[in-house]
C-alpha cells in the first residue's frame, strides 16, 4: 500500500509540475551526467596508456575520427535537458575523458554550433589508462566557486593497488531566474567490474566510502546542503556500494534527515537502464540527491527535485540488428561506426516557484 501511495503521489507531482512548467509558474534546471566513452585526442600524453587511441594504435584513432567524435558528443550534450528547457543542461558531469583539451574542444563545438555557453573543469588523476572525470557548466546558469579532486586509496582483493579516477567535487551557484542558490556536485567514475563483480567489489565499496566522506564533510559545514552525487558507478542502485554504504534509498519515505535518495532506482525497476550487457540492462549511471533537495513544497528562491530522465533518444540508439534498442557505440568489436557511446546520459530536473 505504501508503494502504491508513493506511485500516485509521484505521478501527481509530475502532472502538477508539468502544468507549472507549461504555464510559466516554475523555473526548470537540468543537471546531467554522461559517460563519453573514450574521448581521447590523437596525441600521446606522457605517462598515460593511451596508445590504443593514437593514429597507429589499435583503434587507428585519426584526426578525422576524433573530429567526428567531438561533433557527435557536442550534438548529444546540446540536446540534454531540452525536453523541458530549450537552453539545455546547466551542468553536465562527464567521464572517460583523456584531458582538459578534449573538453575545451567539446565545449567549443557545442557553443559555436548550438549556442551554448559551456566551460570545462577537469583535474588529472592516476587512472592507468589516463581517463578522468570532468564537469561542464553553462556560464549563464551556473557559477563555480570551488573544485577539488579526491584520490581513491584502495586495493583489490588480491592486494593490488587500484589506480582509479579522482572524485571531482564542484561547489557553486545556480544562476538566473531569481537569486542564486548554492549546490554541490560530486562527479564519479568508480572502478570497473574487470575480473568479475565480486573480486572487483572492494574498489567500488571503497569509492562509496570516499564519496560518503566527501558529502559528510559538506554536511558538517552546511547542515542543509543540497548535494548531487553523479557518475558511472559500475554498480546498480541495489548493489552494496550504493544501498548499504551510501545508503541511497529507493523511495522518498525511506530518506532520513541528511540522507540520500537514488533518483534512478525506480527506473531500473521498470526495466529502464543506461547501458546493456549480455542482453540485460544495468543502470550504472546514477544520480543521487541529498535530503534537502527533496522539499515537496515549491518555494521561490529554492530549488527542489522534480524528476529523473534517461536520455535514450533514437539518435543515440542502434536501430536494427541483434543490438537494436541499445546505445550506439563509437566502436563495435573494434570497428569504428561513428556512434556516440556505450552509455545513455542520465539527468534530473530541479524546479522552483517563480
Amino acid at each position: 500500500m505504501k508503494n502504491t501511495f508513493f506511485g500516485i503521489a509521484f505521478i501527481s507531482l509530475l502532472f502538477a509540475t508539468s502544468l507549472f512548467a507549461q504555464s510559466n509558474e516554475t523555473y526548470v534546471r537540468c543537471i546531467a551526467f554522461y559517460n563519453l566513452e573514450n574521448l581521447f585526442d590523437t596525441i600521446h600524453d606522457e605517462g598515460k596508456n593511451d596508445y590504443e587511441y593514437l593514429p597507429d594504435g589499435g583503434m587507428k584513432w585519426t584526426g578525422f575520427k576524433y573530429e567526428n567524435k567531438i561533433k557527435n558528443m557536442a550534438y548529444a550534450v546540446a540536446q540534454l535537458g531540452t525536453d523541458y528547457d530549450p537552453r539545455g543542461a546547466a551542468c553536465v558531469g562527464v567521464a572517460e575523458v583523456e584531458n582538459i583539451g578534449c573538453l575545451y574542444d567539446l565545449c567549443a563545438e557545442t557553443n559555436s554550433k548550438y549556442g551554448r555557453k559551456y566551460k570545462p573543469i577537469l583535474l588529472e588523476g592516476p587512472d592507468r589508462r589516463g581517463v578522468d572525470v570532468g564537469f561542464l557548466y553553462d556560464t549563464t546558469m551556473f557559477k563555480p566557486s570551488r573544485a577539488k579532486g579526491f584520490e581513491l586509496k584502495a586495493h583489490y582483493a588480491d592486494g593490488g593497488v587500484i589506480k582509479s579516477r579522482l572524485q571531482l567535487a564542484v561547489s557553486g551557484y545556480l544562476l538566473g531566474d531569481g537569486s542564486p542558490e548554492k549546490i554541490h556536485i560530486v562527479v564519479n567514475h568508480w572502478p570497473s567490474r574487470y575480473g568479475g563483480e565480486l573480486s572487483s567489489r572492494p574498489g567500488r565499496d571503497t569509492s562509496a566510502m570516499l564519496t560518503r566522506s566527501i558529502c559528510d564533510s559538506i554536511y558538517m559545514r552546511e547542515p542543509q546542503a543540497k548535494i548531487i552525487i553523479m557518475g558511472d558507478l559500475n554498480d546498480d542502485p541495489f548493489n552494496h556500494s550504493c544501498k548499504e554504504i551510501l545508503q541511497a534509498r529507493k523511495t522518498r519515505e525511506e530518506v532520513e534527515p541528511q540522507g540520500y535518495f537514488n533518483t534512478m532506482w525506480q527506473l531500473l525497476d521498470r526495466g529502464i537502464g543506461s547501458l546493456a550487457y549480455n542482453g540485460s540492462w544495468n543502470l550504472f549511471d546514477q544520480i543521487i540527491i541529498s535530503e534537502p533537495l527533496m522539499n515537496a513544497k515549491l518555494e521561490s528562491g529554492k530549488w527542489t527535485y522534480w524528476k529523473p530522465q534517461i536520455f535514450n533518444k533514437p539518435f543515440l540508439t542502434v536501430q536494427e540488428g541483434k543490438e537494436k534498442g541499445t546505445p550506439l557505440r563509437t566502436h563495435k568489436s573494434g570497428v569504428w561506426q561513428n556512434g556516440y557511446g556505450d552509455h545513455y546520459p542520465t539527468m534530473i530536473y530541479l524546479i522552483r516557484k517563480k
